[in-house]
């Protein structure tokens, strides 16, 4: 059986936290607002209410994949479970794309036939509130997913400070309707929204598909593997450098060259010095190092440490 290492078991716990959060605020929130939208017949509301109807399945989600991602590998994944948190963040923005087909037609249906808004008062409390409490839970879920490296709830932080824009823009439309009479205001900044969630969900699917097809980790990760393999005494060079990314775990494999001379167990030290060194610097990190004897007519085809 696999053993979890301590920080790696408090990241996980800080993890399940952080997206139980998200899911509490984001229940709260929507039965706040689909009262506020039924009082108001307000169309960017009733559009916020199914906004965050979605970001509560989405919150869902979150939780559920931060729990099976943490899973130890097993004989039939034996990479782990982390993609399941990739999986997570693009499902994230598929549920944020049918969001802006629905506010699209609910807000043209508005500026075709135009409706008054009852009880302004208590839809503007309502969208106070919700900016106020999406703004904080937001930027501590996304705090957490920085610290631990988290797709999913990189995903849902996004999601839910889109929910603060969201929640202010409708407070400014009922604003204008309020004090300004611009009684189509409240269409108006309902389809602003959804373009601007539209663009939020493009980029968040964007990103979860790239580490879903393995895209190499970043150029600041990958010159601090170089600059680890730079100060690595007796490698003459390397070659076959390839890493990827299954949640917030690196994967690394190289080929270290050394001296043909060195016995097995020089170059199993080597490999082992290099392995521990990377997966310190880049915790989470799983490295294989395999080692290849100095060939002269396979020079062309190595890289050298460093510039």
């Amino acid at each position: 059986m696999s053993v979890v290492p301590l920080e790696d078991q408090a990241a996980e716990r800080l993890k399940r936290s952080a997206s139980l959060l998200s899911l509490s605020t984001n229940v709260g929130l929507t039965a706040i607002k689909i009262a506020a939208a039924v009082v108001t017949g307000s169309v960017s509301l009733a559009s916020e209410s199914i906004h965050s109807a979605t970001d509560v399945i989405a919150s869902l989600i979150t939780f559920l994949s931060v729990r099976a991602a943490a899973a130890p590998p097993d004989e039939d994944h034996p990479y782990g479970h982390g993609k399941i948190e990739n999986l997570a963040g693009f499902a994230e923005s598929i549920l944020l794309l049918l969001v802006v087909g629905y506010i699209l037609v609910e807000a043209g249906k508005r500026l075709i036939v135009q409706t008054a808004i009852q009880q302004v008062d208590a839809g503007c409390w309502t969208m106070a509130i919700s900016a106020v409490a999406t703004l904080c839970v937001g930027a501590y879920v996304r705090i957490v997913a920085r610290k631990t490296d988290s797709m999913a709830l990189e995903s849902n932080g996004r999601h839910i400070l889109i929910d603060f824009c969201t929640s202010l823009g409708v407070l400014i439309a009922l604003g204008l309707t309020k004090f300004g009479g611009w009684e189509k205001a409240d269409a108006w900044v309902a389809i602003g929204l959804a373009i601007w969630i539209a663009v939020n969900a493009f980029f968040m699917g964007f990103q979860a598909i790239q580490q879903l097809i393995d895209r190499r980790i970043s150029d600041d990760e990958m010159a601090r593997i170089v600059k680890i393999l730079d100060n690595s005494p007796g490698l003459i060079s390397f070659h076959r450098l390839r890493t990827r990314h299954s949640g917030n775990v690196h994967y690394i494999d190289l080929h270290a060259v050394v001296p043909n001379d060195w016995t097995v167990v020089q170059g199993h030290a080597l490999a082992d010095q290099i392995e521990k060194r990377m997966e310190k610097d880049l915790h989470p990190a799983r490295v294989v190092v395999h080692i290849d004897p100095f060939d002269v007519t396979k020079l062309g085809d190595a890289t050298k440490p460093g510039p």
